[in-house]
């Protein structure tokens, strides 16, 4: 990383403000995932040990504004208690007299953190005089929201022309790990592509397209693929309007290949359903040249080709077939970077360790975890699929699992991140 970071300055007794990214998800008050929280406890230890005064800024949710109070970020406060083990005081604003107050009161070697920055619409116009107001009374910035660090928002882009501005040990490791899987991988390199859009993940189509051996795609967006291909999807998630950007992919994906190695895989088969419901009727679908498999025999299921998905059913997994491609082509692979589940991998309600469209995205992550023998290294971004191994408490088995979605895939995807290129050179 070509970027100052907290190793690279002097700390001793200063005032730092340090932006998280406590974006975590809360039911009832109660935050039910604190992976980012957890992730970013190593910056501010590192910190106090130093004797620093930490203080802590980060958005939450959408705020509808500063009397939201369900997007406050004081549970926040009470986990960082329980994380840091010792006292966590909370600001009930994040500018104004009050902040500076208990900023100014706040002992050596102490944290505060600040309100939801976001109940000030200031902070995602990339407001000046909001990160004057954000600078009072410190010394040092500190980036480690690597989730925000995609966007130029205030307390990404403004704030480093107020102060000296370095990087965390999050955001440091977190370019690291995903610059290097880009820049210098252990080859063969497959890149797993899965989500709903397209048009979400097309600068990363393209670019693993030119730099990777493998790049397989699943989840909806492969539906649109299908499209492409004249296969039809039934009601499966897809878009239509994109099929001939799809076109384009495959047509760039099939001139690489033709002078190289390279694959581009799309699924040959999957498991359909008229419902997400986990007791509805399931099977499997062949729109391939491979066998099909009935998963269970359901006399009220229509009867149908089995290379037709049915226009009252949906395709909400990569099928058996696909998955074995997949999890083989893995195996023959150094380095693996993963984004976006291959199905449905949360039904509501279901409390199973696998839902009905899980086995897909279960069986490739046994490849990754070198459950056939050779483990690949791996490299994990975008939220769903955090979520998704964090549920299956995966994470420690994987090499590097990112906190941000859209940061790491912009970042996969060859693009300069705001939050990052901001701060300080080296």
């Amino acid at each position: 990383m070509n970027k100052k970071t907290i190793k690279d300055v002097e700390l001793d007794g200063k005032t730092v403000l340090v932006r998280a990214d406590y974006n975590v998800p809360l039911k009832d008050g109660v935050i039910t995932d604190d992976y980012r929280i957890e992730k970013s406890i190593p910056t501010l230890k590192y910190l106090l040990e130093r004797n620093c005064k930490v203080i802590v800024c980060s958005h939450l949710g959408r705020p509808s504004g500063p009397d939201d109070k369900s997007n406050s970020l004081e549970p926040v406060a009470v986990r960082l208690n329980q994380l840091l083990e010792q006292e966590v005081r909370f600001s009930t604003s994040c500018v104004g007299e009050h902040s500076r107050k208990l900023i100014n009161d706040l002992p050596n070697g102490a944290v505060l953190l600040l309100e939801n920055l976001r109940f000030h619409p200031e902070e995602e116009a990339n407001d000046d005089d909001f990160a004057k107001q954000l600078a009072e009374g410190i010394e040092l910035f500190v980036q480690d929201g690597f989730g925000v660090v995609h966007r130029a928002h205030t307390s990404t882009e403004a704030i480093t022309h107020h102060l000296e501005s370095v990087a965390g040990l999050l955001v440091e490791a977190e370019v690291t790990a995903i610059t290097d899987v880009i820049e210098a991988p252990e080859r063969p390199l497959f890149a797993l592509i899965g989500g709903a859009k397209i048009t979400d993940k097309i600068d990363m189509l393209h670019r693993f397209i030119d730099i990777a051996d493998v790049v397989a795609v699943g989840g909806a967006m492969a539906n649109t693929f299908l499209l492409a291909e004249g296969i039809e999807v039934g009601k499966s998630l897809a878009e239509p309007d994109e099929v001939p950007l799809a076109k384009e992919i495959l047509s760039k994906a099939r001139a690489k290949a033709k002078d190289s190695n390279f694959v581009f895989y799309v699924p040959q088969d999957g498991v359909v359903s008229r419902t997400i419901d986990s007791a509805g009727p399931t099977r499997i679908v062949d729109w391939g040249t491979h066998a099909v498999a009935e998963i269970e025999s359901y006399p009220q299921f229509p009867s149908k080709e089995s290379s037709t998905v049915g226009d009252d059913e949906r395709i909400l997994d990569i099928g058996p077939f696909s998955g074995a491609f997949i999890a083989g082509a893995m195996q023959l692979s150094n380095t693996v970077i993963w984004n976006g589940a291959m199905g449905v991998t949360e039904v509501e309600g279901l409390q199973s360790k696998v839902g009905p469209f899980s086995h897909g995205t279960e069986l490739v992550v046994e490849a990754m975890l070198g459950q056939f023998g050779h483990k690949p290294r791996t490299v994990v971004g975008g939220g769903d699929t955090v979520g998704y191994i964090e549920n299956q408490k995966l994470v420690d088995q994987f090499a590097h699992v990112s906190t941000g979605g859209g940061a790491s895939m912009e970042l996969m995807s060859g693009k300069a991140l705001p939050g990052v290129e901001a701060l300080a050179d080296n």
